[in-house]
Parts: structure tokens; sequence; C-alpha cells
């Protein structure tokens, strides 16, 4: 005990000796502190212990001076190392003492503090476990907290510096592969020259037939006219660039930063494809398939990457643009001559610059560009994407004079206007009409291309009925004939009358009109569209029934009324006011006060998503702002739109996929796959089999017995009747639980209804009696099926005001004293002679007939009569003012 420590302190028990320890001390190189090192080195932390010092290290020190471990107290020799360990206790007493003997001593002179196991200083050595034992190598144990290492870096800092390297080793092997993998795709993939020409394809007819197999149409039978590059002008080919790629010359064979955008949007902001690509795509028999699926899509524009790539390399820009334009679907044809000859008559090489940047135009939507009339919508798209192409021209001449045109000479330039589709047997009258509906669904259900469409060689049955599509002629000849004939004056040619039938459990078209001719008028029931006007009422009551509103609920009938968000108040139809309403009687009368305040209530959004789920398209319902104003049709309709959303009342509530494609063989005799095809099985639930029924109930009450849509034959029928605001459309959608029909009317030029003979406009006037008309003759022979009966499900719910009551009568206003006996008041209503009971059907808002559950007006099996409408037996409800 007495010896002195030496050179680093006496061998501990159970630990090494000083020479081992200082040996064992030198840290060797870790395995860590390669590539793989991220973390800092480790660092003991600063004593945190007043008094005490940061340890020394225990190495040997031949070759200095020895030096105390620790400094020595006062009163020590500071010639001599300071023993390790003191005398016991009972010899302790010297100022050179370690401690005190517990006890001993001047009693006034407190005993050392123990120490506690978390106060352990770090210079100090630790005390010996309750199991007696040293720490091994003699060494204190640091504390878990302190041994950890001190790193100032925040979480974030610390992540990457674990991850980077692994990041980037990942991801330098995935680039390698994805080159490697590119590389192998590009070597097989075959050349130009081992690949067929499409171009030498010959083109065949596409066959259109009815339900029943009859030839309907045929399209696609043209010729392709090849021409050479010395025969198109430069008009033509700087009016292709300025529309398609006015870099073309410049550019490599494809866009990465538009092949970006089409990967990430899924080709719904542009694909990115270059006229190289494009060309490849149309000329090379394999790269245009149909292509259910979104994998299948990307493994096919992979495929015609990799062919633009070898044809940049074995053809000249000039080669390329040549076969380019020689193989394109333009809307009347393939090929650049074709399409001047079909849009102006004339030879490619006479077309000047304005025709020019047509041709160029007509590309992006040939289908929809090419059958489109002056004064539609689309025709409208067309000017004004020629503009853009104009455009393109002078920032052409800009970047290159030698092409496009300087600023003034395309000012100078008008648009031209085409020659009308070619009139022949396969597009007249409704022919035509269904050519360009069955184009445009193999398009948008198929996945087909226009060049695959423009190519020929279909077969397709649609769902057409062709007798139907007569009877649909048939009664709007015989209606302008009536008004001819009664008032001497012809209904305006720019009225359009939309009339669409729709098949519920299938959501087959089963007819349309179209118009007189197609080649002068857009379609009328499948492309037009107008305000919906109270036709759209159905959807607001399905949504308060889905919410748990109830038929019997009430509302105030009133009118005019402010609503939040409305600029003027919401009136009535004729300023008529209906004091409390359930929602039958709002059905049947089409009270606008009532049913705005409905809407309100459950929320105009909630609305807009119960028609979207009957079947109106979402594109549609983006055409009003979703106010409480969308109970009274602001959105545009077509009938097919209308048709389609009243199906799904008559399917129990089940939205069928409206469509006209029954069945597409493809060239080779294939079948081809819609995309829907899943879901025409099984269809999609729109609102619950309650609420169809008792939607259905309130729109029977809209057909009173005087109504004129009304069914001679008393089968079962449902509908809704609209007019929109200045009488711009009127509206009647019928349906029977076998088939739905819409009637509409509006005018080309967007102005309101002029019918003569009909001082005023409504939807249960004219398309009232055109839809009587037509499903006259389509029903015949049909049988008679029956709706399901009404559950009245819901909470009922008042939303009348309540009444105000009179002030009390001034003293001087009391009744005079009376003679007559006064008889006290019974103990019951029951009891007094003079209390008659209301009658419920009348006054079925009062408290003893709600106590009854009164089903309010109209609740019968029965329709009630017209009371309330004209004399013509139509609702009012022109929707005046609300806007």
């Amino acid at each position: 005990m007495d010896e002195p420590r030496g050179n680093g302190g006496r061998r501990g028990r159970g630990g090494p000796a000083e020479d081992e320890r200082a040996a064992a001390g030198r840290r060797g190189p870790r395995e860590e502190d390669g590539f793989w090192a991220d973390e800092r080195p480790r660092r003991s932390a600063p004593s945190r212990d007043e008094g005490e010092r940061p340890r020394r290290s225990r190495a040997a020190q031949d070759d200095v001076d020895d030096r105390p471990r620790r400094s020595r107290r006062a009163g020590g020799d500071a010639d001599e190392e300071r023993p390790r360990r003191r005398a016991a206790a009972a010899e302790s007493g010297g100022a050179g003492g370690r401690r005190r003997a517990r006890g001993d001593g001047d009693p006034d002179e407190r005993p050392p503090r123990r120490r506690r196991p978390d106060e352990e200083g770090r210079g100090g050595r630790r005390r010996a476990t309750a199991h007696g034992a040293r720490a091994e190598s003699g060494r204190r144990r640091a504390r878990k907290d302190e041994d950890e290492e001190l790193d100032e870096r925040g979480p974030v800092k610390r992540f990457f510096a674990k991850t980077w390297k692994p990041a980037l080793i990942t991801f330098s092997v995935l680039f390698i592969l994805g080159v490697v993998g590119i590389g192998v795709a590009y070597v097989m993939a075959p050349s130009p020259e081992e690949m067929d020409s499409q171009a030498d394809v010959e083109l065949a007819a596409t066959l259109v037939t009815f339900e029943d197999g009859d030839k309907a149409t045929q399209f696609g039978e043209s010729q392709r006219i090849p021409v050479t590059i010395d025969q198109i002008p430069d008009s033509v080919i700087d009016g292709v660039l300025a529309a398609e790629q006015r870099t073309f010359y410049e550019d490599g064979a494809i866009n990465p930063v538009g092949l970006a955008r089409g990967v990430v949007f899924g080709g719904t902001q542009g694909g990115g494809s270059t006229i190289t690509q494009q060309m490849a795509r149309n000329y090379y028999d394999g790269l245009t398939r149909n292509e259910p699926s979104r994998i299948e899509s990307y493994v096919r524009k992979f495929n015609e990457i990799m062919i633009a790539f070898k044809v940049e390399q074995s053809l000249s820009k000039d080669q390329i643009i040549e076969q380019y334009l020689n193989t394109i679907y333009f809307g009347r044809g393939l090929g650049v001559q074709t399409a001047a000859q079909g849009y102006f008559g004339k030879d490619v090489s006479e077309l000047d610059y304005a025709e020019g940047a047509f041709i160029g135009t007509v590309i992006q939507q040939p289908g929809n560009f090419g059958p489109a009339v002056p004064g539609s919508e689309m025709y409208d798209i067309l000017q004004e994407r020629w503009g853009y192409t104009v455009e393109g021209l002078v920032e052409m001449n800009a970047e290159n004079p030698d092409r496009g045109l300087t600023q003034e000479e395309a000012d100078a330039l008008e648009f031209p206007e085409p020659l009308p589709q070619s009139d022949n047997d396969n597009y007249s009258g409704y022919r035509g009409y269904i050519q360009e509906a069955v184009r445009t669904e193999m398009a948008d259900r198929y996945g087909l291309s226009d060049q695959q469409i423009g190519r020929g060689g279909y077969q397709i049955t649609t769902t057409l009925n062709e007798d139907w599509m007569k009877y649909a002629e048939e009664v709007v000849e015989a209606e302008r004939q009536r008004v001819l004939d009664t008032t001497g004056q012809e209904i305006p040619a720019e009225t359009q009358f939309g009339i669409t039938t729709v098949d519920p459990a299938t959501g087959e078209i089963k007819a349309f009109y179209g118009g007189p001719d197609p080649t002068q008028y857009a379609n009328q029931s499948l492309v037009q569209r107008e305000q919906a006007g109270s036709a759209f009422k159905p959807y607001v009551l399905a949504t308060a029934l889905e919410q748990g509103i109830s038929l019997r609920s009430t509302y105030d009938g009133d009118g005019p009324k402010e609503f939040a968000g409305l600029a003027q108040p919401v009136n009535n139809d004729s300023n008529v006011n209906y004091g409390p309403v359930d929602l039958i009687q709002s059905t049947k009368d089409s009270i606008n006060t009532s049913y705005v305040q409905l809407a309100e209530q459950v929320t105009p959004p909630a609305v807009l998503a119960t028609a979207l789920a009957a079947g109106i398209p979402q594109e549609q319902l983006d055409t009003a702002e979703p106010g409480p104003n969308i109970a009274l049709g602001t959105v545009s309709v077509s009938s097919l739109d209308q048709a389609g959303g009243f199906a799904t009342f008559a399917n129990g509530g089940v939205h069928m996929p409206r469509h006209m494609i029954k069945e597409i063989i493809g060239p080779e005799g294939e079948p081809l796959v819609p995309k829907d095809a899943e879901l025409l099985e099984t269809g999609s639930v729109a609102f619950s089999a309650e609420t169809t029924a008792d939607a259905t109930y309130a729109m029977q009450q809209v057909i009173t017995p005087d109504h004129n849509a009304r069914l001679d034959d008393g089968r079962p029928m449902a509908g809704k009747t609209g007019t929109s605001n200045d009488a711009v459309s009127a509206w009647f959608v019928g349906f029977v639980p076998q088939l739905s029909t819409a009637v509409g009317l509006h005018r080309s030029d967007r102005q309101p209804l002029v019918l003569p003979g009909e001082d005023s406009i409504y939807g249960g006037q004219m398309p009232s009696r055109i839809w009587k008309a037509y499903m006259t003759k389509v029903l015949d022979g049909l049988e008679h099926e029956s709706f399901p009966e009404p559950v009245y499900g819901g909470e009922v719910q008042n939303h009348v005001p309540t009444p105000t009551p009179d002030p009390s009568p001034s003293e001087s206003e009391e009744a005079e004293p009376s003679d007559e006996p006064v008889e006290s008041p019974p103990e019951s209503p029951d009891e007094s002679p003079s209390m008659e009971a209301p009658d419920c059907e009348v006054e079925w808002w009062r408290p003893e007939c709600m106590e009854q559950e009164s089903p309010g007006p109209g609740a019968s099996n029965e329709p009630p009569d017209n009371g309330g409408g004209n004399d013509n037996g139509n609702d009012d409800d022109d929707d005046n003012g609300f806007l």
C-alpha cells in the first residue's frame, strides 16, 4: 500500500499491468475507417463537474518527466509521487490523508457526503461495484449518456451522411442497367428496311351495321394518293411544321421535355411526339395498335422511340416529312393529297399559305375538325387553332427567314372556308351522324388512333334501332309541318332538336336525332348542349334523399327569396306563391324557391357529385358555378347526357355507361376490347334503390292527366320538364322502366327560342308533344311495366319559417261585450262542436296532419289533378330571374 505508484499506477485487481494497459490503449485502425466510415471519430465530452479535470493519457512516458496523475493537495511534497492510497482510516488524520474516518476528528467538521453513482467524477476512479469488482483494466465505466458520441449535426444531415453512398451506388447501378437495356433494345429493334410499310397496305372500308345486322353506313374506302416532296409546296410544309414541330429540321428524333411531360401526365398534357415519331407510328406496321392498358401503351411508346432513332439514322429530314405527309390522317382521307382535294378541291401543289396552315391545323384533331360545320363549337375551335398555326409561321420566320411568313404577310391571311363534307349515300341523313358518332366512340372507348380509323377494315355492330332512328326524324318533320299548317310560319332554321333514347339496363344508345344534314349541322343530340333548366332538379332531389331528407319535408314555396351567393332574388314562374310545400309538390309544380333552398341545404358540390354518378360528364358539370342556383339547371347538357342520367333512375340507381358500339372486329379478324368492358358488366351504383323509388314517385306526379307528354296507353311513366332562363332552352326528359328519352330544344346561335304559335316557352309544350309522339311509336308492342312503390325514407324536416304572431289588440280595439252566452272550452279538440278537422290533403302541413303522418299532396298512387298548372297542362317551371 505504501509503495509508490510508479509510472502509471500499480496493477489493479483483475486488470493488466501498466505497460500492458498502455499498449492495449493504443487505438488501431478500425474496419469502418474506409469508404463506409460516415460517422465522425469519437471524442470525449468535457468534464462538467466542478473541481475535476479531464483524464490524461496513461501511455508510457519514457522520454518525459514523470508527472503526478492528479494535482497534489496543499501541503504535499511537490517532488514526491503521491501514494495511491493513504493509510487506513485510523491513521489518516494527517494533512495528506485521503479521507477522514467517519465520526473521528473534529465533531464540528461535517463528514464528507457520500457520492451518488451518477455523480462519480470523471477524474476519479470508479467505486467498486456491489460485488466488489473493479472496472476492467482499472478504468472507470463511462455513463451511457456520456459514452454516446456527441454529434452536433442535425437528424437530416446524419440521415444523408448514412445514405448518400448506398443511394449513389444504387442509382449508378440502375443507370448502367438502363443504358445497357436501351442499347440492347436499340440493337434488337428492327431497322426501317426490315419493317413492313403501312403505306403499302391496301385501304379497306369500315362497315357499320344496326343492331339487327343491316348496314347503317361505311367509311374509309378512299385510296391514298402518294406525292413526292417536290410536289408539296413550302406553304404546306411550313404550315404543318408551324402546327406540329416548328424546329423539326434542327431537332433530333425525340423531344426529351415533351416525352417526360407525356410520361408524368399519362399523355393528358401531350405526349411530346416529334414528327419523326409520328411518321414511325403511322408508316410502319406494328407500332399502331389498340392498347387497353397503360403498360401496353408505354411499351408501344418505347418501341416507337427506338424505331424513331433508327429512322433518324437512315433517312434524311426531307424523306421523313415526305413519308409523314403521305401517311397521316387529315380528317378527310389519308395523305396530304387526299386532304387537299377533300377540303379545297385542289391539288396539293396549288394550296396557298392560308390553306397550308389549315392542313397543318387539322392534324391535331382530324376526327373532330374534319366534319366540323360553320356555327358549331368545334368549328370555332378549328378557327382558333388555325390562328395558333399562323403565329407559328411568324415565329419560324423570325428564327429562319427562309421559312414561314413575316408578320405583315401573316396579317394578310384569312381563314379559308373548307368545302362541305361530300354528301353521298353513306353520309346523307342520319347515316352521316352515325358515322361521326362511331368514329368518336372508336377513339374514346377503344383507344384507336385517327390513322387506324381512317385506314379502315373494321366491322362494327352498333346498338342502334333503325326504325327508331327513322321515328326521330319523322316526329321532328311532323312538328315543323304542324306549326307551318297552324300558324303559316316556319320554325326558325336555327332551332335545334335533340332526341336521344337510352336503354337503362345496358346503357345502350338505341336512337338519336342528329339533324337534317350532317354536312351543315353538328349533331344536335350527341354534341350540341344547352342549360338543363328545371330538368336538373331530380339530381337535387336524389341528393336530399340520400342525405336522409324525406319527401314529406316542408319548405317555403313563396317568392321572391334571396340566397347567399346569388346576385338576384329567386322567383317562381309567374311569381306564384305556394306557401309551405313538400318535395313532392315542389317537384310536381317545379317550384324554384323551395328547390334552391333544398340545394343550399344539401350543398351544391354534393348535387354535382350525384349528377356525375348518375351519368352527367364531368366536363359538362364544369360549365356552371357550384352555387345554390344549380337547382335551376345552370349546367349545360346534351339530350344524350340527360337520357343517360334519367336512365339511372329507371335502373334502380345503377348507372350503366352509355355507348353505341356493341362490338368491333379488327382488320385481322380479332375482336377489340373497350376500356369500359368491366364496368359494362356490373355498372356503378349512383344512389340507393330507396332513393330511386321515392324520386321516381315524385317525378310521376309531374305527369298529370292533361300533361302533353302523358301516353295514351296509360302505362306508368315519370319525367321532368325544364325551361332555362329567358327560354334559351326547353326540355322534357321522361322514362318508363324499359327506356329513357330526352327531348331538348335550343338555338344554334344561343338566342331565346322563338316558336310560332306559342307566346311563352315551356318544356311542357313542344318538347313534351315531341316526346309523346316519338315514344308512342317506340313503345308500340312493348309490354307495360311498373315502377317500385315509394318508401318515404328519411327524416321529415320542417324548413318553413315560423310566422310572426299578430300584435295584441289595443284596449280600444277590444271586442264589445256580447249578450250571447259563452261556452266553456272543450276538454279536447274531439269534443269541440265548432272545431272542424283540417283537410290534410290541402292543409297537410298542420300539426294534426303531420301527427297522422299524412304523405302530403299527391301521396296516393293515383296521379293528382294538375292543380296549379296552366290551361295546356304544362308545369310552371320557367326559372325567370334566377341569374
